[in-house]
């Protein structure tokens, strides 16, 4: 092999993979007993998968400098002692991802879970590492052997470049430097999508929640995750912490949020008269855009005139600001602390949700819906994690023959809303009852556009996020004209929501209050349910409880 630049590259970063991986195999085999009883049920093709992708962001991070000495299109670089410095820093933070990836090895047998930057935060203040560090070296000496050997490795199988000018930059200088500066300027992207986790503009930066997404339990995450990765992703968060201002007994005294409705055996169902649970959270639906909470015109004829048939609040609130805060809030009354909880070292904390509760205990069947790219926003991962059984996004919604596939992307982020939520409605119909399903709209977010057919009838002056929300209305009304006619309509529970509010306009909505502004609908349609607008404050964080 000719050891030009970008084939050296190649080859040490094929290197870096292939030691990771073994870095993999064996921290499972040291935790073979917390893996072991579950892992003939994991699938294969999803932890290679989820195993390549969460590798390739670390390597990528820690490599960066070692990319950037390699390809950078000066005459010096073909230098022996560049090389060497090369070589060094290539073998140095590689060696050092080994020894974190086999120290986490006997870690993670007391914390359940990889590293994450907390641990620092945590010990801080402990000045016994020394010694702790010297009894564990000696009761896992063969780790430290096999962290002996994969370095070893990295130093005997490294390449570096040919010392020697290539006889392409001798010939025709101007045309090999331009070459050569045009490799770095195509490995700057493609490193970026490596450490974003996919190149989609729908697939926000992989953190270690995504890993859920391949695996079946929050314990099982591990496996796919790398130690590098899991430090780098959550150095520098703001975590929540518990400020244990009372002892769990003392909290029971004062409050306790299990209420016991009925008094049943634990092998019957909890629920006597089970119904169907559908919950919509519509991107980005602020009060402010919904007539039926305001004095004034308004973007929502059909949402007005559920509003009048359906159990809302005076003052109801999201709980974030984000997209990401929405989903825990509404499905597992996990509000946004200080940061998202899908970023935070919890997310790998076994959590439930109103579909796990439903399934466990009154044998629901459960499902999550959204349009964007399966895996966007890490959204799959936590509905895989807190108890939705099926998944379906735009790859589900692409091998559905009844719609039209691509033809219904809206060019950024998801499939149309229109469309999804007939896909939405009529996959209902196949689904096994009761059921509880969410589906996570996106149509009403910035670059603000609407298909091609309503630009005209649904766009007025003003903001073009309210030719959005007029849209969606409609988009809305279509939905719940189909589930009417399906034979799961009668006996179902709708909640409607948003995940955060977006554009404000009017002033009362521009305060700190205002800004958290979002409808809490609950919709029966057989009737048993209370109507009317009432007093009082209903959150995000209460929907689960209300439906429990």
């Amino acid at each position: 092999m000719k050891r030009y630049p970008v084939a050296v590259l190649l080859w040490n970063f094929c290197l870096a993979y292939l030691i990771y991986m073994l870095c993999r195999i064996v921290y499972v085999w040291e935790n073979w007993s917390l893996f072991g009883p579950g892992f003939e049920s994991l699938s294969g093709s999803l932890l290679l998968s989820g195993s390549l992708r969460f590798d390739t962001a670390a390597i990528v991070y820690t490599n960066s400098l070692y990319a950037v000495l390699t390809l950078l299109p000066l005459h010096i670089r073909f230098s022996r002692l560049w090389q060497q410095i090369c070589k060094w820093v290539f073998v140095v933070v590689n060696s050092l991802a080994v020894v974190v990836n086999l120290v986490d090895a006997v870690y993670s047998q007391y914390s359940g879970r990889r590293t994450t930057a907390t641990f620092f935060a945590e010990f801080s203040n402990e000045s016994n590492f020394a010694g702790i560090i010297g009894v564990e070296l000696l009761h896992h000496w063969y780790l430290v052997l096999a962290g002996a050997a994969m370095i070893a490795a990295l130093w005997l199988l490294y390449k570096p470049l040919d010392t020697q000018l290539p006889p392409e930059r001798k010939a025709q200088p101007v045309r090999y430097t331009l070459l050569s500066s045009l490799s770095l300027l195509l490995y700057l992207p493609l490193a970026v999508i490596g450490m974003r986790g996919g190149a989609s503009t729908a697939v926000r930066p992989i953190t270690i929640s995504n890993a859920n997404q391949y695996v079946n339990t929050p314990g099982e995450a591990a496996i796919v995750l790398n130690t590098p990765f899991s430090l780098i992703r959550t150095a520098g968060k703001t975590t929540f912490s518990d400020p244990a201002w009372y002892t769990p007994g003392q909290l029971d005294t004062i409050y306790s949020p299990l209420h016991n409705t009925a008094s049943v055996h634990d092998s019957e169902p909890t629920v006597r008269n089970p119904k169907n649970v559908v919950i919509l959270i519509v991107e980005s639906l602020a009060q402010e855009y919904i007539g039926a909470y305001n004095n004034y015109p308004c973007h929502t004829p059909f949402l007005d005139s559920l509003i009048g048939v359906s159990l809302t609040f005076e003052q109801s609130f999201s709980n974030g600001r984000k997209s990401i805060d929405g989903m825990p809030s509404i499905l597992s009354s996990i509000p946004m602390f200080v940061e998202p909880f899908f970023v935070t070292s919890y997310s790998l904390n076994n959590v439930s949700s109103i579909a796990g509760e439903l399934a466990a205990h009154s044998g629901y069947s459960t499902a999550f819906f959204h349009g964007a790219e399966n895996g966007s926003m890490g959204f799959q991962a936590y509905a895989r994690t807190s108890g939705f059984q099926q998944y379906f996004g735009r790859t589900e919604y692409k091998a559905d023959s009844r719609f039209h596939g691509d033809d219904d992307f809206d060019g950024t982020w998801a499939i149309w809303d229109e469309e999804f939520l007939q896909f939405y409605a009529l996959t209902m119909s196949e689904m096994e009852q009761p059921f509880v399903t969410a589906v996570f709209t996106a149509t009403s977010h910035h670059p603000f556009v609407v298909p091609e057919r309503y630009r005209q009838p649904f766009g007025q002056p003003g903001h073009p996020m309210h030719t959005c929300i007029r849209y969606v209305d409609h988009a809305l009304q279509q939905f719940f004209a189909t589930a009417r006619q399906q034979p799961w309509f009668e006996n179902t529970l709708f909640v409607i929501t948003a995940d955060h509010t977006n554009v404000v306009e009017h002033p009362e909505y521009q305060t700190s209050i205002g800004l958290y502004r979002v409808p809490v609908i609950f919709y029966d349609p057989s009737g048993t349910l209370p109507r009317g607008h009432r007093p009082g404050i209903a959150q995000q964080i209460d929907i689960m409880p209300t439906l429990l």
